[in-house]
């Protein structure tokens, strides 16, 4: 995962101002912003030269992206992607408890067993004892996990809430699957939670999972000290 913004060239033949912004939207969104070496300043002109175009409709980008709270703009310092704080970042898992216990509940209802048996397709390469030694790829498929309860639940709506929190997310849990013997206890927790889905076990499920989010947000007010 990426821990500086990457962006490639702009082609002629599209719309400039509408591709500037999702080209810097995108190269957000694909970061790990919360990484320990993630470059969250962003330059202009570095990245007028890596896009082949002029500084103005950069700006132009970059001021509609503060408004969505992607960036900030600090004065006589420059423009920086923008982390949420501690507490922002224990509502938002809050938040995502919710919709992602709500999706294990619609999975049980309505998911086939093809998808569901999916999920436990995304472990199999992965014991308890070798997960801390491949945490990358597995912090990969954690996310991957994550994101795919949402998506099999079937519910559009309830997916579009939680991308508005999935950088961050994201970002948080990468950063934090490695502290703490978490990585070990997570992949305990996935498969009750895929036999759960399995058994279309309704109550279970959703609890499960609810707590499972809600034990990341455990470990981020008692062991993150980097947020402020």
């Amino acid at each position: 995962m990426p821990r500086e913004l990457k962006v490639e060239a702009i082609q002629s033949s599209f719309s400039l101002k509408e591709h500037i912004y999702a080209v810097l939207k995108d190269g957000i969104s694909e970061m790990n912003i919360y990484a320990d070496d993630a470059q969250l300043k962003l330059d202009e002109r570095q990245l007028a030269e890596q896009l082949k175009i002029s500084r103005t409709p950069i700006r132009e980008a970059l001021a509609r992206l503060e408004q969505e709270g992607l960036v900030t703009v600090v004065p006589r310092r420059g423009v920086y992607i923008a982390r949420k704080t501690k507490e922002e970042i224990l509502e938002m898992i809050t938040v995502w408890a919710a919709l992602e216990s709500m999706a294990a509940r619609l999975i049980t209802l309505n998911a086939s067993d093809e998808k569901i048996a999916s999920l436990r397709k995304l472990f199999t390469s992965f014991e308890n004892e070798q997960v801390q030694a491949s945490i990358d790829e597995y912090s990969d498929r954690n996310i991957e996990f994550h994101q795919s309860i949402l998506e099999i639940s079937g519910c559009a709506l309830l997916k579009r809430t939680a991308e508005g929190l999935f950088l961050h997310m994201r970002g948080i849990r990468a950063r934090t699957i490695g502290e703490k013997d978490r990585a070990k206890r997570s992949i305990i927790d996935h498969m009750h939670i895929i036999e759960a889905l399995e058994q279309r076990d309704t109550e279970l499920a959703e609890r499960l999972v609810r707590e499972h989010t809600l034990c990341l947000a455990a470990h981020v007010e008692k062991h993150v000290d980097y947020l402020t």
